[in-house]
């Protein structure tokens, strides 16, 4: 499979944050959602050619139990359940972020952390993707343990949320996060106050963005 990069960082988003963690970039993504903060990993031919045995045994190399499956999308690559089943064979505490797009069954995950789109992706006001990837999220929610990161961009996101969680259905408030919009520090720093009043109001959860705050959007940090 094609990998962009491999790291070991910080977990920056959702219930993991703080934890530390190998990162296993995956290349491809059919989104292409305007704020991306790795579109260097929209090719899907934008890395390097590994076997999935090479890739278990970069991963090893750090005494770390967590991996973190990303991308680009993860989940348009028909090798993931493979990696995956390999890495549990490795006792590791698989995450795989994911937006919700495509659904595939047979993978071992631990949890399934998916970013629904909103129409802020790609124009304010414009049609809400996540609603054309409606079937897959709901088999998600119904099969993996997960969590459902939406990102925020203003309070006026907040009906389109709750449009999308109500069309998948059974979602509690406790497995909602909302994140600020952000690329680097200023703008997390900037945009933190209005997300925690949309929380305080909706019983959702603040999804802290650890890694830009660290690393201020430093590539493989």
């Amino acid at each position: 499979m094609v990998v962009n990069e491999i790291f070991h960082s910080i977990q920056g988003e959702g219930t993991l944050a703080g934890t530390p963690s190998v990162f296993v970039r995956l290349s491809g993504c059919p989104i292409h959602c305007k704020w991306c903060d790795t579109q260097y990993a929209w090719d899907a031919n934008e890395g390097e050619e590994i076997p999935i045995p090479e890739i278990v045994n970069k991963i090893i190399q750090w005494p770390c139990r967590f991996v973190v499956i990303t991308g680009g999308e993860p989940m348009v690559n028909p090798q993931l359940p493979e990696l995956t089943v390999a890495l549990k064979e490795r006792n590791k505490h698989i995450t795989i972020e994911t937006s919700g797009i495509n659904f595939i069954a047979g993978l071992a995950c631990d949890l399934m952390s998916i970013s629904p789109k909103l129409s802020n992706s790609v124009q304010p006001g414009g049609v809400n993707p996540a609603l054309q990837y409606l079937s897959s999220l709901k088999q998600l929610v119904r099969r993996y343990p997960y969590q459902l990161k939406f990102v925020v961009d203003s309070a006026d996101d907040l009906p389109e949320i709750q449009q999308t969680l109500k069309q998948i259905g059974g979602v509690s408030a406790e497995k909602v996060m909302l994140m600020p919009q952000a690329k680097r520090m200023d703008e997390l720093i900037a945009k933190s106050p209005m997300v925690a009043q949309m929380c305080k109001e909706t019983g959702f959860l603040f999804c802290q963005r650890l890694h830009i705050l660290l690393y201020d959007g430093e590539k493989g940090k």
